[in-house]
């Protein structure tokens, strides 16, 4: 297989328009694919009012869901996708969820005997509060179980970080696993003095951002009080949180009764060819979650030249080395806060952990990403045939 071009179906419960770490490196990827002469096709749920611009794109019947409205539930009957499915002859399913739609790509791999990659991108069993009625415990049980189940019928498990992969070693994956830090986009610098005027910022503020989904895995709580704390001696620190989630009412009460309203500003939802002016305006990135597998919005920062301040125990500190390209804590409001006060104080060491920051990104481009990954199909592929040919 070294060296033909591939067709490749991609499988994913979560895709754009949906916007996530998982939805961005999708995207990227098959991006990456097709400059390198791979075909790609994408089967995904169904979203409602969206009109896709790739012919390639295959969605399934979806509905929404009151437990996350934003994330379509795709529905049985699968079958008439199988037909379109069927007409490509795909050399290759790589799946990056292992639930509804992961699972119709796992099933169509072994029933048409096509070797499966899967990339492991998310920490489910911290997302269980979103599934009401049903008890804690039980859901992370049966998340554990599934992990087992799904990730070793595989031939190759990629995941993001050394942290991910440690856990799937700890859920008894025997699998091969490749860690491959997902790329992220060539920045879209805009001068500093353009995008604070554009943003409204006056000269004398420095400002803190947070890029992510609002919800209570983020840890913001830690991250706002610890920047309550840093305003104290800082009194032109300003917080910035761009995204939206669940919880966004609940931190914005939180700012206001620890009295910094005047000090925080909750951006919403912004496009993505818009995100450049934010990180280009910002002095610092700030980052409290501890449930990811890698961090992409912290690789995102780190494209800018932006020192980060954030929490350990988690996949995103993985390519953080703290005093080298930005700092790592922990999960304390105290620690937080004077690391935030360090990064302001002192504009030579900031500068460094800006140099720091932008050599990592320079190392995990999604040109280099898309190559390791295209690694991953050539040695699956050649190690099936050699099965292939052993058993006849």
């Amino acid at each position: 297989m070294d060296g033909k071009p591939l067709s490749i179906a991609i499988f994913s419960d979560s895709a754009l328009p949906i916007l996530n770490g998982v939805s961005v490196s999708i995207d990227a990827l098959i991006e990456g694919l097709r400059e390198r002469g791979h075909s790609v096709h994408l089967f995904t749920s169904g979203y409602w009012n969206h009109k896709d611009q790739d012919p390639n794109t295959h969605r399934f019947f979806a509905l929404k869901t009151f437990f996350a409205r934003d994330y379509p539930l795709s529905l049985p009957p699968f079958y008439p996708m199988l037909a379109q499915f069927r007409q490509h002859k795909f050399d290759l399913i790589h799946t990056h969820t292992p639930f509804t739609i992961g699972f119709v790509g796992l099933r169509w791999a072994e029933s048409h005997e096509i070797p499966l990659v899967t990339t492991y991108h998310t920490l489910y069993d911290k997302y269980t509060h979103y599934i009401p009625l049903v008890p804690n415990s039980y859901l992370k049980y049966k998340i554990a179980k599934h992990t087992n189940y799904y990730y070793n019928r595989v031939q190759h498990v990629i995941t993001p970080s050394q942290f991910s992969r440690d856990w799937l070693s700890s859920h008894q994956i025997r699998r091969p696993i490749t860690v491959i830090p997902t790329g992220v986009p060539e920045p879209i610098v805009v001068p500093l003095d353009i995008a604070r005027q554009h943003l409204k910022v006056q000269p004398d503020r420095t400002i803190a951002l947070y890029c992510g989904r609002i919800a209570k895995e983020k840890n913001l709580g830690v991250l706002i009080h610890a920047m309550a704390e840093s305003m104290k001696t800082n009194p032109n620190l300003r917080l910035w949180i761009v995204g939206d989630g669940p919880a966004r009412e609940e931190y914005m009460l939180l700012a206001r009764d620890l009295g910094i309203g005047d000090n925080v500003k909750f951006w919403g939802f912004i496009p993505r060819e818009e995100i450049g002016q934010y990180y280009s305006a910002a002095d610092l990135f700030v980052f409290a979650s501890r449930t990811e597998t890698q961090g992409l919005v912290v690789h995102e920062a780190m494209s800018y030249g932006l020192p980060c301040v954030m929490v350990g125990g988690g996949g995103a500190d993985d390519t953080l080395i703290s005093g080298e390209n930005g700092l790592v804590v922990p999960n304390s409001i105290e620690e937080f806060s004077a690391a935030v006060n360090r990064v302001i104080s002192d504009s030579k060491f900031a500068q460094r952990l800006s140099v720091g920051a932008l050599t990592t990104y320079r190392e995990n481009t999604i040109s280099k990403m898309v190559d390791r990954v295209i690694g991953v199909y050539r040695t699956t592929l050649s190690q099936t045939e050699e099965q292939e040919v052993y058993v006849r």
